[in-house]
């Protein structure tokens, strides 16, 4: 999800407010934020197979009213199971074998009772009739909701976001992203003359009596929630190919040039992310890209685009290097999500910097892949300028919380740091190949992360990761000289027994030294007589730097 704005004082400002809403800074967690991101037995008792969610929606009343048909299958006998829908949704029945079934409502949490008890092994399906107001977004995709805005001939146009506030907000659903459907039906009826545009294939378009149109669009992959989405908008339709895999793409008719020549950075970025991550995850649902009325969302085989045709964060470059200004950020960053937040995808949104760090490195990547090695780290530097280093990446697990706002570029920042402790290029480029195969169409967690790099190096990682994303402070590589003109060096961190490497280099920036150091003091031989003359590779690795007095 991109939750960056673009003007360093507005980013300051508004970015450390927003990342306070969305990560729960200075909230006392509620009732409603446990029965959100806890697993109870009413979870954990069955896993969700598939989603038919079939809907209309009014655009001029706003209103929507339609049911989800839920398969599941019962891992352990139960009588009672947890779905999530927000509260000023109405339910109008559940219905379970022809019966109506009772339920309480508790906060957004639906819990819903089996008169027979459900038995381990069995395949089951209920289907959630519902109706109301879904709640509309103040500023999407910063906050969640519906956006209701015009196209330019004054038609609607509709779109929904609701990473993190929670995909209950619009539909009935196992609202945990630790259980994705397998697969997922979604039919979206419109008024006629408009076009519905959700995730995966279009399957048909069928006119109705009561002059809408009902748009079918399946998927046939796992799929996080909060990803199912409505496009509505009297779209233009243009559609391309890459080595087999179906490029759509659907714009505001007034946009279609627009389009036409921004979205040919596409195959680039495609060349790039098969090279480096392996194939595209999604074959079989495709890729598209959707104009919507607000920036951007990562909307699995249906990613959300409004940039407004611009390179850059809407014209600007975060980085203040020029670079950011040479690609169009939302078609780069949210497509990048497709293989790391889409295909692999957090257990619990604690650990929602597996999604953003590695996205916000693919940046970098697609950057060295276009324009080179030394453009990609002078990108990532420049980005240091906006990370707050405020408080943990890792949120708090179980309760719908989620890190320091840092899990997009000091989790970057990370990734290039232990890509220079690595050391290997080659491996590097490997591993996190290797590490998208692996772990692809699952949900992981923080540790499953940490092992993968652990086990597949020689350097014990374990406690690099654990510096950048469970303490506020970066890496401070202190730094003391005596009058023989030693040098001595420590690594000052939260994490005990901290060890990582680091580089001296010479004025032409070329490598002569690489020393491992840990948390004692140690020397260095070094020729140098001041701080002034050494050079330490600080582009490719995230740290302080201090110098101490000998007395210390």
């Amino acid at each position: 999800m991109t939750r960056i704005y673009s003007l360093l004082f507005i980013f300051c400002t508004t970015f450390s407010m927003q990342s306070q809403l969305l990560t729960g800074e200075n909230k006392q967690f509620s009732r409603a934020d446990t029965l959100r991101g806890s697993l109870r037995p009413e979870r954990t008792s069955f896993d969700v197979l598939s989603y038919n969610l079939d809907i209309q929606l009014d655009p001029k009343e706003r209103f929507l009213s339609g049911f989800n048909e839920i398969e599941f299958r019962v891992l352990e006998k139960t009588s009672k199971i947890q779905l999530d829908l927000f509260q000023n949704m109405k339910i109008d029945s559940i219905v379970f074998n022809e019966t109506n079934l009772t339920y309480e409502r508790d906060e957004h949490a639906v819990f819903i009772n089996f008169e027979t008890p459900l038995k381990a092994g069995t395949t089951e399906s209920l289907t959630f009739y519902y109706s109301g107001y879904p709640v509309v977004a103040k500023n999407a995709p910063w906050d969640g909701g519906f956006v209701f805005s015009e196209d330019k001939q004054g038609k609607p146009f509709i779109a929904v976001a609701v990473q993190g506030t929670g995909a209950s907000l619009w539909y009935p659903n196992k609202d945990h992203q630790s259980d994705e459907p397998d697969s997922a039906d979604i039919k979206v009826s419109v008024p006629n003359g408009l076009m519905n545009v959700s995730n995966g294939r279009l399957i048909e378009e069928i006119p109705l009596d009561n002059a809408y149109t009902k748009w079918h669009w399946r998927v046939e992959h796992p799929i996080n929630n909060y990803n199912i989405t409505l496009n509505i908008a009297d779209y233009a339709h243009f559609e391309d190919e890459y080595r087999g895999l179906s490029l759509n793409y659907y714009v505001l008719k007034e946009n279609l040039e627009k389009a036409k020549e921004q979205f040919q950075q596409v195959k680039p970025m495609m060349d790039c992310f098969y090279e480096k991550f392996g194939e595209y995850p999604f074959q079989k649902d495709g890729y598209k890209l959707v104009e919507t009325p607000y920036l951007g969302m990562e909307h699995q085989s249906a990613v959300a685009y409004g940039n407004n045709y611009l390179n850059g964060y809407l014209g600007k470059d975060m980085s203040n290097t020029g670079i950011g200004l040479k690609w169009d950020f939302i078609i780069i960053h949210e497509s990048a999500h497709e293989w790391f937040g889409n295909s692999v995808s957090a257990a619990d949104i604690a650990d929602m910097w597996i999604h953003e760090s590695f996205t916000a490195y693919a940046e970098s990547v697609y950057v060295e892949c276009e324009y080179g090695k030394k453009d990609a780290v002078q990108y990532l530097y420049g980005l240091r300028r906006i990370i707050s280093n405020d408080k943990p990446i890792i949120g708090k697990y179980g309760l719908n919380h989620e890190g320091s706002g840092d899990m997009y570029y000091k989790g970057a920042n990370m990734l290039n740091t232990l890509r220079s402790v690595i050391n290997n290029d080659e491996k590097w480029w490997k591993l996190l190949k290797e590490f998208h195969e692996t772990f692809k169409y699952q949900t992981i967690h923080a540790d499953d992360v940490i092992d993968f790099y652990n086990q597949n190096t020689n350097f014990d990682l374990k406690p690099i990761f654990n510096q950048y994303l469970n303490y506020a402070d970066i890496p401070e590589l202190q730094l003391k000289f005596n009058d023989k003109g030693q040098v001595h060096m420590r690594w000052k961190t939260d994490v005990k027994n901290f060890k990582m490497p680091i580089e001296f280099q010479n004025s032409t920036e070329k490598i002569i030294k690489r020393q491992v150091v840990g948390n004692d003091w140690e020397s260095i031989d070094l020729e140098i007589n001041d701080i002034d003359e050494l050079a330490i590779n600080r582009y490719g690795f995230y740290i302080d730097i201090t110098k101490i007095d000998e007395s210390n």
